[in-house]
Parts: structure tokens; sequence; C-alpha cells
């Protein structure tokens, strides 16, 4: 066997891993291992060779610069419900909050975070076929050919999400299959995000960001950013202090959320992370925070399979630190909180 194909980038200790070996077959066990390494030291990874086509994410980049160009009052036809538990449609800049965390949310960890209006605004989507959470599309004639580019772009990801799950397998020693059972309804989320550009004074408001620091609450996340960038990450081993996770061309951004970490029996990270204010840019009407655009892709379990700590990651001298749950009953409880 190979050894794991996983280096160091030059300024951050968030791990790249070319995913080619694990697609082609020629060393998957190395892959997997690289990948479940980087999510228990840090809770992030880059993929490179990750097989989604960049054309396909440029479009979908294209199309949320279509989207987020509009009026506000084309833009607020599809709106966010008032309900935190149904996340579709179009969110005003300041219409959701974020607990901000000092580190990952648990069930055991009693905190009062700060609230924090964010200075974004976003459009979200689900698969087409769930009852229980429908998606909300703008009236024919606006910005045809949106809803197909969303709904394609969606089922991508979901395959990649496929892929990445059984990577995770292979890592745990257990049946490549092991998280597709329970991740069979591609209960995932689409999140197209915009943060416009505004003058640097406003994001001296203690009561505004870009968005503060906070961790993500299904499985994994993939992230797509833009060149503008300006993710960070908490330092595991010195809380408090940020790691840049700058854009890689070519690769994608993946992370560990909250409850993958309760599943894995605090095995994997689910860390928290920020996006900071990029440089300002000097401007005939002062200083300016410049536009940035990046695309999330929140996977999350099946909500009404209820899931045990994972085999091998408990034992006598490590029990469970938690009781069996639902991701369903464990993620609205977090979704609802962030528009209260």
């Amino acid at each position: 066997m190979t050894a794991a194909p996983t280096t160091a980038t030059a300024s951050t200790t968030v791990k790249t891993v070319d995913f080619a070996p694990f697609l082609d077959g020629s060393d998957r066990q190395g892959v997997a291992d690289a990948i479940l390494e980087s999510f228990k030291s840090i809770g992030f990874v880059y993929l490179t060779n990750h097989g989604l086509p960049q054309d396909k994410i440029a479009s979908m980049f294209e199309w949320s610069k279509q989207l987020f160009a509009l009026p506000m009052e084309i833009k607020q036809l599809a709106p966010h419900p008032e309900s935190g538990a149904h996340h579709r449609g179009y969110s005003a800049p300041g219409r959701e909050k974020v607990q901000k965390r000092t580190h990952a949310g648990n069930d055991t960890t009693e905190e009062r975070p700060e609230v924090q209006r964010d200075i974004k605004e976003n459009f979200e989507v689900g698969r087409e076929d769930y009852e229980e959470m429908p998606n909300i599309w703008y009236p024919d004639g606006i910005l045809p050919g949106f809803k197909e580019a969303c709904l394609d772009f969606y089922w991508t990801c979901n395959e990649m999400e496929k892929g990445i799950l059984k990577a995770l397998a292979l890592g745990f020693n257990l049946p490549e299959d092991y998280f597709a059972a329970f991740h069979s309804n591609s209960e995932n989320q689409l999140r197209l995000l915009h943060y416009p550009s505004i003058p640097a004074s406003v994001l001296e408001d203690k009561e505004a960001s870009r968005i503060p620091s906070h961790s993500d609450y299904g499985s994994i996340t993939i992230l797509f950013q833009d060149d503008v960038g300006g993710l960070e990450v908490e330092d595991p081993n010195s809380p408090g202090n940020y790691i840049p996770v700058p854009p890689v061309p070519g690769s994608i951004v993946v992370n560990a959320a909250d409850f993958l970490m309760r599943w894995s029996n605090d095995t994997i990270k689910s860390t928290v992370h920020r996006v900071r204010t990029p440089p300002y840019i000097e401007t005939d009407s002062g200083k300016m925070i410049p536009s940035r655009y990046s695309i999330p892709y929140f996977c999350g379990a099946d909500s009404s399979v209820v899931v045990d700590c994972i085999p091998g990651t408990w034992s006598a001298d490590r029990p469970k630190r938690y009781s069996p749950t639902s991701a369903g009953e464990y993620i609205t409880s977090r979704l609802v909180a962030n528009y209260k």
C-alpha cells in the first residue's frame, strides 16, 4: 500500500488529500485513513481531484451572482418562511442570526453564546420531492433556468457526499456502505451565500458580522469558495486562535459537523469556524469590504433514523458519551434557534 496521499498546506494545519486514488481504486484505504485523520485532528480537509466538474461549479457561482444581483423586491418573491425549521428560499441580510460559539456545540455543555446578526443573504434548496420541507421557487419568468441549475447541482453534490461517506466508513474499518444506510433519503441543503460589499464601518458594530464563530449541525459540509476567501478554523490546540483556510484552486473543503462528532463519540472534531472580514478597498465613498460568494452543501442523516455511537469509538475504557438520538430531533432544535 502506498503512503496516505496527504500533505499539509503551507499556511494551515488543514490537510490536503488527493481523492483520485479513492475514485480510481488505487489506494482507497490510504485516502480514507487520511480524511479520517484530518477529521480527528482539526475537523476539516481539502479534497483535490474530487471528481466534480469545475465548469459545473463555476456555472453555479454564476447563477448565484445573477440571483443576488436582482432587486431586493424580486429576491423576496421566494421568501424564507418565518419558521426557522423550514430552511428554504431567500433570506435577506440580517434575517438569520448565528449563536456565536467558542467551541463546537454538544448536549453536555452549558453555554450562553452571544447572538449576532449576519450581514449576508442566502438562498436555500433541498430535494424537490421532500414533502416535509418543500422548496420555495421564484414565479415563472424570473431567472429562467435557475431552478433546474440548483437541482442539478444539488444532486451532483449528493454523489460527492456518497463518496466521502464511503471513505469515512473505510477509515473507521467498517463496510463502505455503513454511513450510506443512514443517509438514504438525501435530506440535505444547498445554500447559495452572498456577503455584500459594505462600508467597513458597518462591521465595527458588535451586533453585526460577516458570520461569527459557529459550528455546523449535521454530518458533513461540502464547501465551495470564491477567490476572496475569509474562512478561518479555530485551532483545537489553542482555543480562541484561528487558522486561515484559504481557497485552493481545484479543491473543495469538507468539514465534520456536530451530529457526526456526537455520532463518533467525540473521536471526530466538529470545529468552530468563522468568516473573517477581508481587507477593505479604498473607494471614493470610503473604505469598502468586497463581496464574497460561497456555496456550502450541508449533508445530514435521515431525520427519522435513531443512531448510536459508531462501532469502534467506544469501549469499557472509553464509554459512550451520548445516548441514541435521531438526526431530525437534534438538528431541528439547532436550526430553530437561528431564527428566533
